[in-house]
């Protein structure tokens, strides 16, 4: 696996419960949305704490990787957009991007989450680019192509899907629940 980017670090090696937890949730005061956070932590108890926290507080766990004894744990702060409501007409299922991947033809599935989040889970043959580096990258990307646009949730990828067509794109679907319930 590649290496993690990620935009804090929080150390809290070599400290207990509930320490590792209020070191995060420090730095995630001054973290802008969407950014990732690793938390580098040695208390075995630590990855069970972060899951549950993050998800108590509505950030994403994106996982845990193991380094030695030191335990990396990466975390994305919830941004604004991703409570936006969606407004893409063009939506397509889960199962119905699967369906459409065994079929021939120009078909892109642009993954628009964070480099930290594609790389703990992704559609295999994805594009990723995340949302944030979208507009400066489209000259990536066939305007003629079907493009399936996913995400975590089917936030990011709604906004993301707006964006490529207001750019021009012809054939834009956004796949909906996306990577949280990718099979």
């Amino acid at each position: 696996m590649e290496a993690i980017k990620f935009d804090e670090l929080v150390d809290a090696k070599g400290l207990a419960c509930p320490m590792p937890i209020v070191r995060t949730k420090k730095a995630m005061k001054d973290l802008e949305p969407g950014k990732v956070v690793e938390i580098q932590a040695t208390d075995k108890g630590s990855t069970a704490d972060m899951k549950a926290w993050a998800q108590s507080t509505g950030h994403q766990y994106l996982g845990t990787l193991e380094d030695g004894e030191v335990l990396k744990h990466y975390l994305r702060k919830a941004t604004e957009e991703e409570k936006e409501e969606k407004k893409h007409p063009h939506v397509a299922s889960n199962e119905q991007l699967q369906a459409k991947l065994g079929s021939k033809g120009d078909l892109l599935v642009l993954d628009v989450r964070e480099s930290a989040e594609y790389a703990f889970n992704h559609i295999q043959g994805s594009t990723s680019i995340p949302l944030g580096e979208l507009e400066s990258r489209l000259d990536e990307l066939n305007k003629e192509s079907e493009v399936y646009v996913v995400c975590r949730t089917g936030n990011r990828s709604d906004l993301a899907a707006r964006k490529l067509t207001d750019a021009g794109f012809k054939n834009v679907i956004n796949v909906v629940p996306g990577m949280s319930e990718w099979k």
